[in-house]
C-alpha cells in the first residue's frame, strides 16, 4: 500500500478522489482494488498494477487458547519476515503490536528479537499493513490502540515510525487517536528529545528493567551508550514539555532484579517524577536461563514501590503459548 504512488496517480483526477480511496482503504477495508467498484475499471486496474494494496504476506496465524492473542508472520517483499500481534482486551480494546525494524540491534540478553541481530528498518508503508491487516481481518472489531512494542527499537526508525503514525491517526485514515498509540523505546535520548517537540500527545513507554547502570548494562548493553541518569534527564525534560505521564516498563527476572532493595532503590530513581512502573512477568526466549519471578516477589516489589509513593501497575500476559508475550517476537517460522 504505497500511499506516495497512490496520491502520484491519482494527480490528475478530481480532487475529492483521493479521499474517496481512503475511505475505501481505511473504512471500507477492501482486500483489493477490484472491491472498489465506485472507481472506474481503468483506475482500479492501474492501482492493482501499480500499487497493491498489501505486500505483507501472512506466513502463519496463531491464536491464543483464549483467543485474547493472535500472532502473525509476515513475509515482507524482500523475504525477511516480521512478527505483529493482535490483543483482545475485556473491555473491548483491540490493540495491535507492530514492528518498526526487522530484527533489533539493542542486544537485549532477555528479548528474543535481539538475538536475531538487526537487518533493516521498515518502511511507512510496512509499519501500517500491519495494522491494517488485523483492521481488515476484525471488521466488526474496530481497532483502538496500537503500540510500537514489537521487533526493533523504534527510536532508530524515528522518521518512518512518525510518519506511520500521522497515517494511522489521521481523520480520514483509520483515526486512532494519538492518546492510544504508544512508543517503547530502550531510551534512545536523541528520540525522546525529539518527540517531546512533536506536539503530539502520543504514549512514551521506557524500557528499564534495572534501577542501577551496573545491572542495566548486563542485561542492556546499549545503557552503556545511554545510562540511566541520561534517560532520566531526557525523561524529565518530555514530561515537562508535554505534561505527559511516561510509563517505565520492568521485566521481573527471578534473582536478578526483582529483591525488595531493589525495589527501593528503584523507587529512589523515579521520585517525584510524572510516571508509574509497569511490572512485567519475564517469558521464555530461547535458551535464556532467564526464569520470571513468582508471583509473590512480584507483589512484593510492587508494594514496596507503593509504599513509596510510585504508581504501579502488572501487564496482563498475552498469548505467551504462541511466543507473542513481551520480549518473546522474532520474525522466526512459527
Amino acid at each position: 500500500m504505497d500511499l506516495k504512488k497512490i496520491k502520484e496517480i491519482l494527480e490528475e483526477e478530481p480532487a475529492y478522489r483521493l479521499k474517496q480511496v481512503k475511505k475505501l482503504l481505511f473504512q471500507d477495508l477492501i482486500g483489493n482494488w477490484e472491491e472498489a467498484t465506485t472507481l472506474s475499471k481503468e483506475l482500479r486496474q492501474k492501482l492493482s498494477k501499480d500499487c497493491p494494496i498489501s505486500e505483507l504476506k501472512a506466513e502463519k496465524v496463531l491464536t491464543s487458547d483464549n483467543n485474547s492473542a493472535v500472532k502473525v508472520l509476515f513475509v515482507l517483499k524482500d523475504g525477511l519476515k516480521i512478527e505483529s500481534v493482535l490483543m483482545k482486551h475485556e473491555d473491548n480494546r483491540k490493540t495491535v503490536c507492530v514492528s518498526s525494524q526487522v530484527g533489533c540491534a539493542m542486544g537485549c540478553t532477555f528479548c528474543a528479537t535481539s538475538q536475531q541481530g538487526f537487518r533493516r528498518n521498515l518502511t511507512v508503508d510496512e509499519i501500517v499493513e500491519q495494522v491494517m491487516f488485523f483492521a481488515r481481518t476484525s471488521k466488526k472489531e474496530r481497532i483502538s490502540n496500537v503500540v510500537f512494542m514489537g521487533m526493533g527499537e523504534p527510536f532508530l526508525n524515528y522518521d518512518n515510525v512518525l510518519e506511520a503514525i500521522r497515517v494511522l491517526n489521521d481523520k480520514d485514515g483509520l483515526n486512532i487517536g494519538i492518546r492510544h498509540i504508544s512508543i517503547s523505546t530502550a531510551g534512545i535520548t536523541e528520540g525522546i528529545n525529539k518527540l517531546a517537540d512533536e506536539n503530539l500527545q502520543i504514549n512514551l513507554a521506557v524500557s528499564l528493567h534495572a534501577p542501577n547502570n551496573d545491572l542495566r548494562l548486563k542485561l542492556m548493553p546499549i545503557n552503556k551508550k545511554y545510562p540511566i541518569e541520561e534517560i532520566i534527564t531526557a525523561v524529565k525534560g518530555y514530561i515537562k514539555k508535554t505534561k505527559r505521564r511516561v510509563m517505565f516498563e520492568y521485566l521481573m527476572i527471578d534473582g536478578v532484579n526483582d529483591s525488595p532493595a531493589q525495589a527501593e532503590e528503584l523507587s529512589k530513581l523515579l521520585k517525584k517524577i510524572l510516571c508509574f512502573v509497569n511490572l512485567i512477568s519475564f517469558n521464555p526466549v530461547g535458551h535464556s536461563k532467564f526464569k520470571s519471578s513468582s508471583g509473590w516477589k512480584i507483589k512484593k516489589f510492587k508494594e514496596v514501590l507503593e509504599k513509596n509513593n510510585i504508581s504501579v501497575t502488572q501487564r496482563y500476559r498475552f498469548g505467551q503459548e504462541i511466543k507473542a508475550a513481551c520480549g518473546q517476537l522474532a520474525g522466526e517460522n512459527l
